[in-house]
């Protein structure tokens, strides 16, 4: 394998284009990005702090953290947003059943939720649920 393909197996860009596409969240959120930032629901696709590099030549397995932020204002309320990050880490999940990734597209074998949704509302009282996932991924197929 060439040096730095492996790098390319990045399970976060992977995840946020693959939400960020997802006709269902679009109609849900009113953003998905990295960033916590209005418009509010917002979902934001971060580096989760687990995984595993494995033997660092092919497989590797990469925790990306969903977080769904509300608006600062208390809208929509705690069950309405536990049910939005319920319908992102299903999205997500369904990553692992798209078939054959296009060719220079990381490959991703499975995606496991890492426990349960955290209710975790920031200092200010703005409400927040937390889910992280693992996915499991190779680098891209060389393209000939």
């Amino acid at each position: 394998m060439a040096p730095g393909v492996l790098a390319d197996a990045d399970a976060v860009a992977l995840a946020l284009a693959w939400l960020q596409g997802n006709p269902t969240l679009a109609g849900e959120f009113g953003g998905v990005s990295g960033v916590m930032e209005a418009p509010w629901p917002r979902l934001v696709v971060t580096t989760g702090p687990g995984g595993d590099l494995g033997d660092m030549r092919w497989n590797t397995r990469q925790e990306v953290t969903l977080e769904v932020y509300g608006d600062p204002d208390g809208r929509p309320g705690k069950a309405a947003l536990w049910r939005l990050t319920m319908l992102a880490a299903s999205a997500l999940v369904e990553l692992a059943d798209r078939g054959d990734a296009p060719a220079g597209v990381p490959v991703v074998s499975a995606v496991d939720p890492n426990g349960t949704l955290a209710w975790s509302p920031l200092a200010n009282g703005q409400h927040r649920w937390i889910v992280s996932c693992f996915l499991t991924l190779h680098p891209p197929q060389a393209m000939a």
